[in-house]
């Protein structure tokens, strides 16, 4: 409940319940409701209502409100006779990182920095190939235009991710393939030395799980 509505809410309540104390006042000095019953039903109404009021005010005040309290107020509502307040469906938002969103992919090989000592900036450049390659050879495609918009370009995301060596990029490679996702693989010449691999701009969902084996590149820099 946000703040407006609840102290809209609370001050509802209240209204509710000065009125029925009043009413309940009336009725006992009036000459229809003098029975035995009435001073006492009016009475234990509103020291229910107050004891409600008070209840929901800590309730609806305190970020710690507990299930169990509400559930205290509800079962007080029953046995008083009172309707319990219907339960409250609320429906979860998605937040941005449970949105399919629209992503490109770059796989690098770890033995680069590893085993063959390539330098930071080296590694760097085989990123930006494979990126810049994969972006430019799927230039028509719907989805790398909406990635490139000028709406989206400040919004861009990429997940880098490493492989153990060649043999596990190849591999890779040929996986994509078979799946129909475009991408690059990039290889470095003269050498023809593959080096790492760019999905074109893929929605989340349809390229994540050919990925979920990888680990995140985290090459510490020194």
């Amino acid at each position: 409940i946000d703040s407006f509505k609840r102290k809209g809410f609370i001050t509802g309540l209240f209204s509710m319940i000065v009125v029925g104390a009043a009413a309940g006042a009336r009725c006992v000095h009036a000459k229809a409701c003098r029975t035995v019953g009435a001073p006492f039903t009016t009475n234990k109404y509103l020291r229910f209502s107050i004891r409600l009021y008070k209840k929901i005010f800590i309730m609806t005040n305190s970020p710690d409100g507990s299930l169990a309290q509400r559930r205290e107020i509800t079962s007080e509502s029953v046995a008083a006779g009172q309707p319990a307040e219907p339960a409250q469906v609320t429906q979860e938002i998605p937040s941005a990182s449970q949105q399919d969103f629209l992503v490109q992919y770059v796989v690098i090989r770890k033995d680069l920095w590893g085993s063959l000592r390539w330098p930071l900036g080296s590694v760097v450049a085989q990123a930006c190939h494979a990126s810049s390659a994969a972006m430019w050879m799927y230039r028509t495609e719907e989805a790398t235009q909406q990635y490139l918009a000028p709406e989206n370009i400040e919004h861009m995301r990429k997940v880098v991710l490493e492989v153990k060596d060649e043999a596990q990029l190849r591999k890779l490679s040929e996986q994509l393939a078979q799946g129909g996702i475009g991408h690059k693989l990039w290889v470095e010449q003269p050498e023809d030395f593959p080096t790492c691999l760019a999905t074109r701009p893929y929605a989340k969902s349809q390229v994540a799980p050919y990925f979920k084996k990888l680990q995140l590149s985290k090459a510490p820099i020194v």
